[in-house]
């Protein structure tokens, strides 16, 4: 159904597209379905939302189907406090709207922790999708990783809990660290990463996601061994080299496991490529769409 009352801190002008919802047991999922044509399903991680992809909503929705969902426990989804929040659940949920949908053949575009949720979905079902692109995510056991091991241990102890639900540690902080030029995160912008997390009650999403980082390292290995079903797939990989968290040594592994992708990287954007180079995205994917799917890689 579409949403007639969005909240009062949307910026509706940012973000003018008309919201929609899937009831799912666990709570109601809110998701963009716009335009038409050929799908594009864009995959935030955390603590973003579809607000993350609304330049590149705004540019291919004249030729192609958008479709962003806003994962259970953020944005303007509902944040039922005991709902599973795991990486597994959150791609469980994904696939259910694309079947609700019927979407196939589509265009996986996904950022952060939207990697594992989103490519667990194209694992699961090749044959619903036909081309990848990629944007600073990882999809293996991130425990080799020594910074990514502390701040995994750091988020699943007593301090990490009161960091995330008592002070909104991840958006507050976590966002403008993973800014290549954190002067280009505007206070306005940053206002509406901050506003769908307003209560420690409304912030376990975010908090399972910070310890999910080391925790389901098993889950994601099972995800990196079947990879073989992403291979061969046309694909771009859109990269920030200035990502504190999945910079270059990412980028390369990446590389490595997707010969067929073109690579584009962004050498002065972070971690949040779509939010930093906002529109500057849309020649390379409509380029990568545009293309026959046998050219697009």
């Amino acid at each position: 159904m579409t949403d007639p009352y969005p909240p009062a801190w949307l910026d509706r002008a940012a973000y003018p597209f008309a919201g929609r919802h899937l009831a799912t047991p666990e709570g109601r999922l809110h998701y963009l379905d716009e335009g038409n044509g050929p799908p594009v399903v864009l995959v935030h991680g955390t603590p973003t939302w579809s607000f993350l992809w609304r330049h590149v909503v705004s540019g291919l929705a004249q030729k192609y189907r958008v479709i962003v969902p806003d994962h259970l426990g953020f944005g303007l989804s509902d944040k039922p406090p005991h709902a599973g929040y795991t990486p597994a659940d959150h791609a469980r949920r994904l696939t259910a709207l694309l079947a609700h949908l019927d979407v196939r053949d589509a265009t996986l575009v996904v950022h952060d922790f939207g990697g594992p949720i989103g490519l667990a979905h194209a694992i699961a079902h090749p044959d619903r999708v036909s081309r990848l692109v990629l944007c600073n995510t990882w999809l293996w056991d991130l425990g080799g990783d020594p910074r990514m091991a502390r701040g995994g241990r750091l988020a699943a102890g007593p301090i990490g809990r009161f960091l995330y639900r008592r002070l909104n540690f991840s958006p507050r902080v976590l966002i403008p660290a993973g800014f290549g030029d954190r002067r280009a995160l505007t206070p306005a912008v940053h206002r509406q990463y901050l506003a769908p997390f307003p209560s420690a009650a409304d912030r376990e999403a975010p908090a399972a996601l910070a310890r999910a980082l080391l925790a389901e390292g098993a889950w994601y290995e099972r995800l990196w061994q079947r990879r073989a079903a992403l291979q061969g797939k046309p694909a771009l990989l859109l990269w920030g080299m200035r990502d504190p968290a999945f910079g270059p040594a990412y980028l390369a592994r990446w590389r490595e496991a997707l010969p067929q992708a073109r690579v584009v990287e962004y050498a002065d954007a972070g971690h949040f490529v779509p939010e930093e180079v906002g529109g500057a995205l849309l020649p390379e994917l409509r380029r990568f769409l545009d293309a026959p799917t046998r050219e697009a890689a």
